[in-house]
């Protein structure tokens, strides 16, 4: 069976419609099902995609994602890097609480992404953009 993915590679993808949230969901999906994450995982680090890609379109006025195959060794994984050039994040402690929220959701976007994986890192500055990088290993 053949993907249509080279693991070999990071594999890019502009985020600048709802369309484009489809195509990251669907590449997270394939590249994590060629590093044999479980069902479990796999739905979480589509998840946790999904929301991440949303708020690189919604908050961050569209940006880009790169998927790329990881190893360190023991094991393999899924490393997801979004990044934008909008406004960046003014207060990232607050955007990092449960339930807060700025656009009237459930306020789950990026504490929720955090919890799903199992490396979050981000980098904002106000007027500089958002970088958000998490890993899923397998286990």
């Amino acid at each position: 069976m053949t993907t249509g993915v080279d693991l070999g590679q990071p594999q890019a993808q502009a985020i600048r419609s709802d369309e484009d949230v489809v195509r990251v969901r669907q590449l997270v999906r394939t590249v994590s099902v060629a590093v044999k994450l479980s069902l479990v995982d796999q739905t979480k680090v589509v998840t946790a995609a999904s929301e991440l890609a949303r708020n690189t379109l919604v908050y961050g006025g569209g940006g880009s994602v790169e998927v790329v195959t990881v190893d360190n060794g023991r094991r393999r994984g899924v490393r997801i890097v979004f990044a934008d050039s909008g406004p960046g994040i003014a207060d990232l402690d607050l955007a990092l609480t449960d339930g807060y929220t700025t656009g009237g959701g459930l306020g789950l976007g990026l504490s929720g992404a955090r919890r799903l994986v199992d490396e979050f890192d981000i980098q904002t500055a106000p007027g500089e953009g958002t970088r958000i990088t998490v890993t899923k290993w397998a286990r």
